[in-house]
């Protein structure tokens, strides 16, 4: 006979697979929503690896990237060779492409391609530069346009003579200019906005280059950063809003003079033997000239020469009396708000931009992150390198171990072997690799500065669960990216940026991670603002807990890639 089955038991196996049931759903759940996030990233294409390029593209653009850095060197008789250096220091702002061009004070020389800076100018190329004024460009660009037109400085000659123009920004209503110029008969040779600038300029029936250019820019919104060289001139000019840096230093030349020099960042100056003066102020223009305000060789014999005299003449076509100066001219309202991102991501730790050193606030925003995300784990590891300063700072303040629990290469270059079915893998892993006998059984935090697409971070999360990793908390030294930049910054549009698409929780999911906390943007907002972070000349003290709503004499910052707040955005959308 068959055995009888209790009403008991009954109600257990019951309530058994209602449980059974209930568990299997919330899988169920789980699954469709990582099913819908890789539905959106496949829409994106962010997985795109038919060729060896796109292995490495497909990594970076899961980070923001800065289009480009901008130098300029005035009235130095190694202006090329400075700028050169300059460039060098500023490579992490643009790989793609570098250009130099010179003035010897009759004509203008110009020597760009893609590349990096090192490949660009060999020796015998510096060789061909001669000339006491130059300006130089790095660039970072999108798929598609790596022609040579795409690289700057752009030259042209026209009714005043010949101007090479360097640019660091994007032109929110170049698209509007564009059409009108080409109505007109403009006629254009690349897709840069910066072009429009060259037109604008050259088509202004001002008498002099100073007039028009200020009645170009004043035509122009969004952001810029510029230098522009004529025969005799440079002009270094940065948008009211401030939104990209320019700072200004000055080089001591063999001869005892003054040369001047401007670039995107400090830590350019810090490579020539340049002393920072100060950075440009919002809706300022500096004019650099030659005048004769005296020399530091006046009370040489009239018909005696050093080797730096002949040197400079031969270099600059010019009297070595004639010393480089500048003016300031104040071109429109200053409307500040430097671009927030510079501090989490773009600059380098050892530069000084917007009045603050990048490392002490990198550092901040680690010491806020442990202050809102309170966790235990054996240590803590960056992602490298952009990681490194916000680690540090959560260690220290959450008082876990710092470790290097990740190493990078920093020589992959661009030469990849075939993509495999383990390309998704080795893309992370040509530049970061594990390290396994530190993290295996471990609980770690990481410490990155930024999720965008989470491509990136979903592979890192992968690679430190096959070491053996424990538990892994993925923590964000930055809000939650929610909007592209229209200012200058490569990225994707709304409907690729995971974050904004998704809950925290459902990008956890995807990504893998035990625990996935971001920076909240007031600790963002005081992490910046700290009294100790304040690094500017003027050694003033300033707080300012709220980025986005200043008061008279306070600093205030762009954020609209977290809060969508643009500042300019009848152009924008």
């Amino acid at each position: 006979m068959p055995s009888k089955i209790s009403q008991k038991t009954l109600h257990s196996t019951t309530t058994k697979k209602s449980s059974q049931t209930s568990h299997l759903s919330k899988i169920n759940q789980k699954i469709q929503k990582i099913t819908k996030i890789k539905d959106f990233l496949n829409s994106t294409k962010a997985q795109n690896l038919q060729t060896p390029q796109n292995l490495l593209a497909t990594q970076e653009s899961s980070k923001f990237q800065e289009k480009c850095a901008v130098v300029g060197v005035f009235g130095a008789p190694n202006a090329p060779i400075l700028a050169y250096y300059s460039l060098f220091a500023l490579q992490h702002r643009g790989q793609e492409a570098s250009g130099i061009a010179v003035s010897d004070n009759s004509k203008i020389s110009l020597h760009k391609q893609n590349g990096l800076v090192t490949r660009v100018f060999t020796p015998q190329i510096l060789s061909t530069l001669k000339g006491c004024n130059a300006i130089g460009h790095n660039r970072y660009s999108t798929a598609g346009e790596d022609s040579i037109n795409e690289c700057q400085p752009i030259y042209a000659r026209y009714s005043l003579g010949a101007i090479a123009i360097a640019h660091n920004g994007n032109l929110t209503n170049a698209h509007s200019i564009r059409e009108n110029l080409t109505k007109e008969g403009a006629i254009f040779q690349s897709h840069l906005d910066t072009e429009v600038l060259i037109h604008l300029i050259a088509k202004s029936s001002k008498s002099t280059l100073y007039e028009r250019i200020i009645e170009s820019i004043r035509q122009i919104d969004g952001a810029y950063a510029l230098v522009i060289l004529s025969r005799t001139k440079m002009f270094a000019i940065r948008d009211p809003y401030g939104l990209r840096p320019l700072s200004l230093g000055s080089i001591k030349n063999t001869d005892g003079t003054l040369s001047y020099i401007v670039a995107s960042e400090s830590s350019a100056f810090d490579l020539v033997g340049a002393e920072f003066i100060r950075d440009i102020e919002a809706g300022e223009m500096l004019v650099f000239e030659r005048g004769n305000q005296g020399s530091t060789k006046s009370s040489k014999k009239p018909n005696t020469k050093s080797s730096a005299d002949l040197d400079f003449a031969t270099n600059c076509g010019v009297d070595s009396s004639l010393t480089p100066t500048y003016k300031s001219y104040q071109f429109a309202t200053p409307k500040s708000a430097p671009c927030v991102f510079e501090y989490i991501y773009f600059a380098r730790p050892d530069s000084n931009v917007f009045g603050r050193n990048v490392y002490a606030v990198r550092k901040r925003l680690g010491i806020e992150l442990a202050k809102e995300h309170i966790l235990s784990a054996d240590m803590v590891i960056p992602v490298p390198d952009s990681g490194v300063a916000a680690a540090l700072g959560y260690a220290k303040q959450s008082g876990i171990d710092f470790e290097l629990g990740i190493i990078r290469n920093h020589y992959v270059g661009r030469t990849f072997i075939e993509p495999t079915q383990s390309a998704r893998e080795l893309k992370v892993k040509l530049k970061l690799n594990p390290n396994a006998s530190l993290i295996k059984g471990k609980d770690i935090i990481v410490i990155d500065d930024s999720i965008v697409r989470g491509t990136t971070s979903k592979q890192i999360v992968q690679i430190l669960r096959q070491s053996g990793a424990r538990k892994i908390y993925l923590l964000i030294s930055s809000p939650p990216t929610i909007s592209p930049c229209y200012y200058g910054v490569d990225t994707p549009q709304t409907d690729q940026l995971i974050c904004a698409n998704h809950s925290i929780d459902e990008v956890r999911d995807f990504i893998g991670a035990d625990y996935l906390g971001f920076l909240s943007l007031e600790g963002l907002a005081k992490s910046i603002n700290d009294d100790e972070n304040n690094a500017s000349d003027s050694g003033k003290k300033e707080a300012n807990n709220n980025l986005t709503n200043s008061t008279k004499g306070k600093t205030t910052y762009c954020q609209a890639c977290f809060d969508g707040k643009y500042i300019d955005s009848v152009h924008c959308k």
